[in-house]
């Protein structure tokens, strides 16, 4: 049992690091894109993106779990080359399949989503890294399933790597433009697969499996409305923005989104500690006081880290370096101000990730497609209410209320059936001194006196209110000081 989680524990670690190493590597290209590229630029290069999003969700419809679903069945390697063989081999040639068409009528799909003729051609880039992409899949998950988690950190990472290297190379070097983005994830993606195929060649087997097949298919297929529904909470604002604003409108709005990678980085870390942690945990005595204690503990933590981020960050973000160089480009600061809203998109979503613990354990798990689609439908239908109001601060109020929207349906079913005595006042003290400085914030900014001694004051305020409202108690700080020394 011991060697067990110890094991569970040392591959959570590796993937939960590679993988905000991963983000954070990516989030990189952020200031590099917005001092290289003009707004509009940028505003193309996001809406493809969504749509290679979107469309992988149809390439490999459901058939990555249903993999690791019943390749943990399998009861010897014969069986288990076959679990593989089957959904690779569909998804490999079901990818290709989808393409073809996409690539031979680029010109016509291009004028349908409302692409400018000039970059037309970036489809057939588009689909190529998708259906690559969609190839590693399945591969990647054999990787976890059979414990390969450094391997699988290290492909991911040099992925990441090699694709930051090209951008660089063809952008700076040689000129490229918007298609540089292109074709270093091209290169990038190839490199990964052909990196994964002796893996790939190794577990093959010449016997096709209809009966797996049509068992994984059954299994995989119902998991696309739920993850279309996820995505759409994430996504959606995307061609909802472009096609209420123009591509400049929307180059701006995604590359101040990306700033809230810090708070997303937190929750995810959280998210990789909190799983293993609560399912460990659940048949503890004082499992459910435990739990309680850690939202309260998370909240504090993550609003602690809100209200930092917000009050500074748009001096990090104009921070210039390396010759005019800054975090995020001139011409995208005007957005900078939707920051805080991000950024407490994905405190909620952290909150949401607390909820999950109740669901879990009372396997009640079909809520998840429900609460995430309720918040699909939110995010849509505000969308085109706020957006033509308040423009990009109406998409990421939007973010905002439909994360609210989950985190609170989230909690009320996990309540129902796993119920936790939360401490309540100090999570009303804290959500409230949150809304106060959010106001505050947001007050000042638009009567331009919003400067460096207010900010400050506001911090201090933060903290200070904090211990006033006993949310901490000074004999707390005494304990874990004396507990950090030990």
């Amino acid at each position: 049992m011991f060697d067990k989680l110890k094991q569970l524990s040392k591959e959570t670690a590796i993937y939960g690091t590679s993988t905000i190493i991963g983000r954070f590597l990516n989030f990189l290209l952020v200031p590099f894109y917005t001092n290289v590229l003009s707004t509009d630029l940028f505003g193309v290069y996001s809406y493809l993106y969504a749509i290679i999003a979107f469309m992988n969700i149809a390439y490999i419809y459901g058939m990555d779990a249903a993999f690791m679903k019943y390749f943990s069945l399998a009861e010897n390697d014969i069986h288990k080359k076959q679990n593989f063989s089957a959904p690779f081999i569909t998804v490999f040639f079901t990818s290709i399949i989808f393409s073809l068409p996409f690539i031979y009528f680029y010109k016509d799909i291009g004028n349908a989503i409302n692409l400018q003729s000039e970059f037309y051609h970036l489809i057939i880039y588009l689909v190529s890294i998708l259906t690559i992409d969609t190839f590693s899949l399945i591969p990647f998950a054999l990787l976890r399933m059979k414990n390969r988690s450094v391997k699988f950190a290290a492909i991911k990472i040099l992925n990441i790597i090699t694709n930051l290297a090209l951008n660089f190379i063809l952008i700076m070097k040689y000129d490229f433009g918007i298609e540089a983005i292109f074709i270093s994830n091209l290169a990038a993606s190839t490199l990964t697969f052909t990196l994964l195929l002796p893996n790939v060649l190794i577990n093959l087997t010449p016997r096709f499996s209809k009966e797996i097949l049509i068992r994984m298919l059954k299994f995989g297929l119902p998991y696309m409305p739920g993850s279309l529904a996820a995505m759409m909470v994430q996504m959606i604002s995307v061609p909802i923005l472009r096609e209420l604003t123009d591509d400049a409108t929307l180059g701006i709005f995604r590359a101040n989104y990306k700033l809230g990678i810090f708070m997303m980085l937190f929750a995810s870390m959280f998210q990789y500690a909190w799983q293993p942690f609560f399912l460990n945990n659940a048949k503890e005595e004082n499992a459910k006081e435990l739990f309680s204690k850690v939202l309260t503990l998370f909240l504090l933590t993550a609003s602690s880290f809100w209200v930092i981020l917000s009050l500074f960050i748009d001096d990090v973000a104009g921070f210039e370096f390396m010759n005019g160089f800054s975090i995020i480009g001139e011409n995208f600061l005007s957005g900078i101000y939707i920051v805080p809203i991000i950024l407490f998109s994905h405190l909620l979503y952290g909150m949401y990730i607390n909820f999950q613990a109740g669901i879990y354990i009372k396997e009640k798990t079909k809520y998840f497609p429900l609460i995430t689609g309720i918040g699909a439908i939110t995010n849509i239908s505000l969308n085109f209410v706020l957006i033509p109001i308040y423009g990009i601060y109406g998409a990421a109020l939007t973010s905002l209320l439909s994360y609210f929207v989950m985190s609170a349906g989230l909690f009320i079913a996990s309540q129902k059936f796993y119920p936790i005595k939360y401490e309540y006042s100090k999570i009303a003290k804290i959500l409230l001194m949150c809304l106060v400085i959010g106001v505050v914030y947001y007050s000042m900014l638009f009567n331009g006196g919003l400067t460096l001694e207010y900010k400050l004051l506001i911090l201090v305020a933060f903290i200070l209110s904090m211990f006033v409202l006993k949310v901490i108690k000074v004999s707390e700080i005494r304990n874990l000081l004396v507990l950090l020394k030990k």
